[in-house]
């Protein structure tokens, strides 16, 4: 009996790529193959050169067909085999074979805004805004939860594909949710928050509803979405003195531009020094402070070991380049 084999891959999309996933009929018992798509209809080729070759890289159980069906991520290469300009994975895997001695490890918290016919789900029908944020923040009861049908039933997804998931919780803005994917290595981890997405715009659609990684959904007095990365190596994870070289490393001179670059598009909008940001341009770093780039957690701190929280990156940044930054800065001070 054949199965289902579902490929995803990130598109070419500019600025910020977009996922895209077609089905395979792959016979039972046979390998996962190689496979092509139309690469001028995903912006990563012209018309006249428009083969493409999807790679897979990682694979998990679909929770959504079940039986022996699967979801594939995929690196998007050239005919030739090298990988695409737009494949960040192969240079994500790249910097985490060269400090895989240091044992660095991530956990993702993915925001995310629901939206249906043209506002955030839960915002007043005909225009206008809802009461103030504070009430919304790990909120329960229908005048301030809205969606939690969805995240539900994402959650059991994440789950049953055996995803690294490890919670959610609701936002400061109605309509506002978080998942988190960790503690995993790079460039798993990434690959683990690509799937969790396509779950969840997938999940859904089953409710007439899209979900949205816009880092600032709603202008004015509402907080942003972001993708709050923690990370940690082994010596991170046995000393105090690690700590404070990581957070101090990435202030370094040339690194706060070169995170901030890519960390998301529109970033500008989000990291603008209030709703518990560091202005963008400026690089902070504090114990138990969520207004500082990077957030050093009180328990850390008590305990000399642990790991750090760069809270920068946003909800739309590819976690491939965020994890690839945050490793090859963070490892090259380490091993000096």
């Amino acid at each position: 009996m054949p199965f289902k084999a579902e490929y995803i891959w990130v598109d070419g999309t500019q600025p910020t790529a977009k996922l895209r996933s077609k089905t395979k009929i792959v016979e039972d018992g046979a390998e996962l193959p190689i496979w092509g798509f139309d690469g001028s209809s995903t912006n990563q080729a012209p018309g006249d050169k428009s083969d493409c070759v999807l790679k897979p890289v990682f694979v998990c159980p679909d929770p959504i067909r079940g039986g022996k069906n699967v979801l594939v991520m995929c690196e998007v290469l050239l005919i030739d085999g090298t990988p695409h300009p737009s494949n960040t994975r192969a240079a994500c895997a790249e910097v985490a074979d060269k400090f895989a001695d240091q044992e660095p490890i991530f956990g993702i918290e993915q925001e995310y805004t629901f939206f249906k016919d043209g506002r955030p789900l839960g915002f007043p029908i005909g225009g206008g805004f809802p009461a103030p944020q504070g009430g919304y923040y790990c909120g329960v009861g229908s005048d301030e939860v809205f969606g939690r049908a969805i995240v539900e039933a994402h959650m059991d997804l994440c789950l049953e594909a055996g995803l690294h998931l490890s919670g959610i919780n609701a936002e400061v803005m109605p309509g506002q949710w978080e998942f988190q994917i960790g503690p995993v290595a790079a460039p798993q981890v990434a690959d683990e928050l690509w799937i969790a997405r396509w779950l969840l715009y997938r999940v859904a659609e089953d409710y007439n509803v899209s979900a949205t990684l816009d880092p600032k959904p709603v202008k004015g007095d509402w907080n942003g979405a972001g993708a709050h990365t923690n990370f940690s190596t082994k010596a991170m994870r046995a000393n105090y003195k690690a700590i404070v070289k990581a957070a101090e490393s990435m202030g370094a001179e040339g690194k706060v531009a070169e995170h901030i670059a890519g960390y998301g598009a529109d970033i500008e909008h989000r990291l603008t020094g209030m709703h518990e940001t560091a202005p963008w341009s400026k690089y902070s770093y504090g114990v138990s402070d969520r207004g500082a780039s990077v957030r050093i957690p009180w328990q850390v701190e008590r305990d000399g070991k642990g790991y750090i929280e760069d809270r920068r990156p946003n909800a739309n940044c590819d976690p491939y380049v965020v994890t690839r930054l945050i490793v090859n800065t963070v490892c090259s001070a380490l091993a000096e």
